[in-house]
């Protein structure tokens, strides 16, 4: 269960303000990957980035922590917690397809 609602979250554009509409990453082995920025928001004081490579038609995306490194760079993180992955990408599926209000 989502412990998180559409209306809690806030669109926001920080990393796009900050380094345009992509972003480079760096895989485990070191090889650079482009990602385009789709769309990024907050809930809850946590920025979220939502990633997708370009020219990727299938839907899949990545998102991502935003986090603030201890220099004051904004970075990309994973998200380890399996129960804040399920919410956030429930959440994130909220916010693009919200069920249709049928009377």
């Amino acid at each position: 269960m989502n412990n998180f609602s559409a209306e809690q979250a806030v669109w926001t554009s920080v990393l796009k303000e900050a380094f345009g509409p992509t972003v480079e990453l760096e895989d485990v082995d070191g090889t650079t990957l482009v990602y385009d920025l789709v769309a990024e928001f907050e809930i809850s004081g946590q920025s979220y980035a939502v990633l997708q490579q370009p020219g990727d038609d299938s839907g899949e995306h990545d998102i991502l922590k935003v986090v603030t490194s201890p220099e004051g760079n904004l970075e990309l993180a994973t998200i380890d917690d399996d129960d804040e992955w399920e919410n956030i990408t429930e959440l994130y599926d909220e916010m693009t397809f919200p069920e249709d209000n049928v009377e």
